[in-house]
């Protein structure tokens, strides 16, 4: 009986976990950067030529919005040590007022709020700058289903 049980119980967590990875399909945004699903808008997180993050907000039908009472904040967890990454306004886009580390192939946790009070939404994010042969976009942002 005991057999059984630890059978269907991890049947029952395959199916769930298979199905949770299959939602997960990366999104670029019209700047070629990582589409980030928060509330009722997108954030387009890309990392810029001098290795600072820009985040651009759009509504549901892709329009461009203006950064306004969002709150955005990133940890780079480079191989020398987790970097905390600040934001501020520029224009319409929020930019960290850092770069990133140097090198690549490490995970940047970026954590998007739609409002300040708002419930946080937490979003990790393989480093990988080179571009993709398939669809053009910076790996981190890669469409193509390989």
């Amino acid at each position: 009986m005991k057999t059984i049980s630890k059978i269907i119980t991890t049947a029952l967590l395959v199916a769930f976990t298979g199905s949770a990875l299959a939602d997960v399909t990366i999104k670029a945004g019209p700047r070629k950067g990582r589409l980030l699903e928060v509330d009722k808008e997108k954030a387009e997180f890309f990392v810029e030529k001098d290795r600072t993050i820009s985040i651009a907000f759009y509504d549901a039908e892709m329009k461009a919005q203006p950064a306004a009472a969002q709150v955005v904040s990133a940890t780079a967890e480079a191989p020398n040590g987790k970097t905390k990454l600040e934001f501020e306004k520029k224009g319409d886009l929020l930019v960290s007022k850092a770069p990133l580390p140097a090198g690549e192939h490490y995970t940047v946790v970026v954590q998007v709020k739609s409002g300040a009070d708002a419930k946080p939404k937490n979003f990790r994010i393989k480093l990988d700058l080179s571009t993709c042969a398939g669809c053009s976009n910076p790996e981190y942002a890669c469409t193509c289903d390989e």
